[in-house]
Formats: structure tokens, C-alpha cells, sequence
């Protein structure tokens, strides 16, 4: 079993920055993907970044320029910094841990990000 954690999300003002973090823990040797994921109220779950297999990170338009993926391999920690936020990043954010290739995905509760004024 994964145990997924985020955390750090939280009210910030259009133009701020957050970061996010992610960790796993449980019963596996190595993560083979690691990504964020959004979901704004209404809205499907869309991607954010995701890094697989020790690939340089895929970006959604979106956070292409303004958010960063970063992974500590020895912590089985994921950061997302996200700069010059937008109302419209408003949104719950996941995290979402693959052990191993066409393995099970495991999803962490999510945490609030707020952009408002």
C-alpha cells in the first residue's frame, strides 16, 4: 500500500506564489511517476506537471512557464511551485504516485489552492 500526502495549498493573492509538496510513503522501492494533478469546482480532474521514469517533466499549457515539478528521489517527495497565480488556478490539488509502469495510481487526498483577491 501507497500513502499519498499533499500539503501547502492555501489562500494567496493574484500574482502570488505557492508551493506544493508531495510525499509517499509505504511499501515500494521506487516511485516510477509522480504528477500533479487540479480540479477546480465543476471542472474535471486535468493534469498539471508529470515526471515518469526520471523523464524531465510534462506541463500543462497552463502552468508551462509558471509552475515548476521537482522531485527529491531519496525523500519520495514531489514540490510544484507555482508562480503568478491566476483566479482561475483556483482549484484542489492531487498528487498522484505510480510504484511501477502500468501499476496502480495512488492518489492523495488533495490540498486548496485559493487565488483571490
Amino acid at each position: 500500500q501507497v500513502h499519498v500526502v499533499e500539503s501547502g495549498g492555501g489562500l494567496v493573492q493574484p500574482g502570488g506564489s505557492l508551493m506544493l509538496s508531495c510525499v509517499a510513503s509505504g511499501r515500494f522501492s521506487s516511485i516510477f511517476a509522480m504528477g500533479w494533478y487540479r480540479q477546480a469546482p465543476g471542472k474535471q480532474r486535468e493534469l498539471v506537471a508529470r515526471e515518469t521514469n526520471g523523464r524531465s517533466p510534462n506541463y500543462a499549457d497552463f502552468a508551462r512557464g509558471r509552475f515548476i515539478f521537482a522531485r527529491n528521489i531519496d525523500l519520495n517527495t514531489g514540490y510544484l511551485q507555482m508562480n503568478d497565480l491566476e483566479p482561475e488556478d483556483t482549484a484542489v490539488y492531487f498528487c498522484n504516485v505510480q510504484t511501477s509502469s502500468g501499476g496502480m495510481d495512488y492518489w492523495g487526498e488533495g490540498t486548496l489552492v485559493t487565488v483571490s483577491s
